[in-house]
């Protein structure tokens, strides 16, 4: 099978993730793996595409259509406009009839007269319209930067982004990112036997990922709002995985739980904006900590999301007899740039 040339975009800090997780589930399917940009990698593959579209800590792939013309003039050209149809109804070909209604150009000038003309190609030769802000074909049109000259299109292989989870039926303002949340799960080294704890669990996205990622022996969610726990219960169905998890109303500084009673736990921390305040964080993130560390057994994880970093690193003195910091990431979400942060119970 000749190799597809395919681009994974994700969030800024999540390569070492992405690239393991692709090695892993794709293994000799794949050739080498290039650093595009900080949000993207690219890599010759031989698999199918469906494969592709199962991947958790990516926020969207693409094909990639390399193009040796001077200026995107060139691809109204009969041989390169055919080109780039070929790899718009490979795509389309991977979902039911009707999964894509719209498509949108991304690119400099894509008001020009030359992508002007380009949409209205397109959408004569596929039914498609144009909805220039939010559709579901995306074509994105740049230099080359993956070959020595000309140009690139590339499709993405979804109608939504990856990272736009189905199972995201019930949303809260600042609810974790995914693909985060999946790298986050990753840093616990899960089993199948672990007991599993989401300190204030929101909608539920860190106990999904979980369950995704596999099996546990236990999974169980705190949080005192009842309403976002009613959220994370809507999720948790909408992903199989209501059965499978136990929620809790319940305080993360004084958790009702018997010492050493879980192998991992994490969090998405108050971040002081949307939910808490700075003052507030200064006494919760020891208590939470503290908690957490009683009912973490010895060599257990504790994994930590905040972007509240000045604060948060003012306390890691104080969390040392307890915890071992491993290590830390700084990852970006929505205009933010929170830090993971990765412990051992000592």
């Amino acid at each position: 099978m000749k190799p597809t040339l395919v681009e994974a975009e994700f969030l800024p800090g999540l390569e070492p993730f992405v690239v393991e997780e692709l090695r892993g589930r794709l293994g000799k399917l794949i050739g080498p793996i290039t650093t595009h940009h900080q949000d993207s990698v690219a890599f010759p593959y031989r698999g199918e595409l469906p494969r592709l579209l199962d991947l958790d800590k990516v926020v969207a792939v693409y094909l990639v259509q390399p193009f040796d013309i001077p200026r995107p003039k060139a691809l109204l050209g009969h041989q390169n406009f055919h080109l780039m149809l070929d790899q718009i109804e490979r795509v389309r070909a991977l979902y039911p009839p009707g999964a894509f209604s719209s498509f949108r150009f991304s690119a400099a000038g894509r008001d020009s007269s030359v992508f002007r003309r380009l949409r209205e190609e397109v959408e004569a030769h596929t039914g498609l319209r144009n909805q220039p802000d939010d559709a579901d074909l995306l074509l994105r049109v740049r230099p080359a930067a993956l070959g020595e000259a000309g140009w690139e299109v590339l499709i993405r292989l979804s109608p939504r982004p990856l990272s736009t989870r189905a199972w995201r039926v019930c949303d809260m303002p600042g609810a974790l990112n995914a693909t985060i949340a999946s790298a986050m799960v990753e840093l616990t080294h899960p089993t199948p036997d672990d007991r599993y704890l989401n300190l204030t669990c929101g909608s539920g996205t860190l106990l999904i990922e979980r369950l995704r990622r596999g099996p546990a022996r236990r999974a169980g969610g705190c949080d005192l709002d009842e309403g976002a726990l009613e959220c994370a219960r809507e999720n948790l169905a909408a992903a199989g995985f209501e059965s499978r998890v136990e929620l809790f109303e319940m305080d993360a500084a004084r958790l009702d739980f018997p010492d050493s009673s879980f192998d991992a736990a994490v969090a998405d921390l108050p971040w002081g904006q949307l939910v808490g305040s700075p003052a507030d964080n200064l006494a919760l993130y020891p208590q939470v900590v503290a908690e957490a560390a009683r009912v973490v057994r010895p060599g257990g994880s504790l994994v930590l999301l905040t972007h509240a970093v000045t604060q948060f690193e003012g306390l890691l003195d104080g969390f040392a007899g307890d915890w071992s910091l491993k290590d830390v990431y700084r990852v970006f979400q929505g205009g933010l740039h929170p830090r993971i942060y990765v412990f051992e119970r000592r």
